[in-house]
């Protein structure tokens, strides 16, 4: 079985980088970069949860996504572009079942909804949900700005985190594509909510919020509506400022990244509480755990940066050169 990872990055004016780099992963977790697809700000990937098929946000003033093939090989081909419908695009999913591509437009401020051939190509944008509004931090809430877009685990209901208006939007996500508003939850103010990731299992789900360095724990009492239970801070470290990034649940372990202290940091899933902050490199965006080891995307470093999960947080840090890096994805191949 071979075992790979594909880099996402920021391009051009943006970046550094120069498209998907793919890397080899050994089974001492050592990554070796075997090819590079060039491409414009493929700054989020996501896979088919089915077929060897990938998505990548296109993050340009323009929009677009990106359908790749996987070939057996571990080699990407382009299968087809689509407009989104609102500038820089920033996180993509697909539905639990394959029919649907979810798109968070960051500064056009909406939510579009591609449908999917039956062998993963994108055919038509079925829907597109502008957000309105504003938020107390005047430089980066000035007006709506949809950072994540969340499937239900039945694909029904669609929950967009908007960063611009503390706002969790959620839809109801039709068989044609079509959504329908269902509820809205508020966050703190200035919170800046950037993801949401729910505890599986349970009905808590964990917000991080961008603009304040908190993690917030919220319950959802019905679906597709939250309530705020608690919020703390996102890391133990007390540099400021501290843009939160990603979030990762591991078992009985939750994962933060942040932006300002530059670490990832660890916490008791149970009671919310940081129990280590890991340097990971400059400006980590992305993360991905895989076998005990952590890969974070170094934006600033320029490289991805690899340690291993350890209990004291003290893990020798690795260093795998590339441009701008935004987002790793971990594909394990037949």
């Amino acid at each position: 079985m071979a075992e790979l990872v594909f880099v996402g990055c920021y391009t051009g004016d943006a970046g550094n980088g120069t498209g998907i780099t793919t890397f080899s992963r050994s089974t001492t977790g050592d990554l070796t970069e075997v090819a590079s697809l060039p491409l414009e700000s493929p700054s989020w990937l996501t896979k088919h949860p089915s077929l060897p098929v990938l998505y990548a946000a296109n993050e340009t003033s323009s929009g677009a996504v990106t359908a790749l093939a996987l070939s057996d090989s571990g080699s990407l081909s382009v299968l087809g572009t689509a407009e989104t419908g609102g500038a820089h695009p920033c996180h993509l999913a697909v539905t639990p079942d394959g029919r649907f591509l979810l798109c968070a437009n960051y500064t056009g401020g909406s939510l579009a909804v591609f449908s999917l051939s039956s062998s993963g190509t994108l055919e038509t944008r079925t829907a597109l949900v502008q957000h309105s509004g504003s938020g107390p931090v005047s430089d980066r809430q000035e007006a709506a700005h949809v950072h994540m877009a969340v499937p239900s685990a039945d694909g029904s209901v669609v929950s967009a985190v908007d960063l611009g208006t503390d706002e969790i939007r959620s839809y109801t996500l039709s068989p044609d594509g079509s959504l329908s508003p269902l509820a809205v939850s508020s966050l703190p103010a200035g919170t800046g909510p950037r993801q949401l990731v729910r505890r599986p299992g349970t009905d808590l789900a964990y917000v991080v919020g961008e603009l304040a360095g908190t993690l917030v724990t919220v319950r959802e009492t019905s679906p597709g509506a939250f309530d705020v239970v608690a919020s703390t801070a996102s890391t133990l470290s007390s540099v400021i400022p501290n843009l939160v990034a990603h979030l990762e649940l591991a078992g009985s372990r939750m994962y933060v990244s942040n932006r300002g202290p530059d670490c990832v940091t660890e916490f008791a899933l149970d009671d919310a509480l940081a129990v280590a902050d890991q340097p990971c490199g400059a400006n980590p965006r992305h993360f991905a755990l895989v076998d005990g080891t952590c890969y974070v995307a170094a934006q600033s470093e320029d490289a991805v940066t690899a340690f291993t999960l350890t209990a004291s947080g003290e893990a020798e840090l690795r260093y795998y050169p590339t441009g701008s890096p935004t987002f790793v994805l971990p594909v394990s191949l037949p």
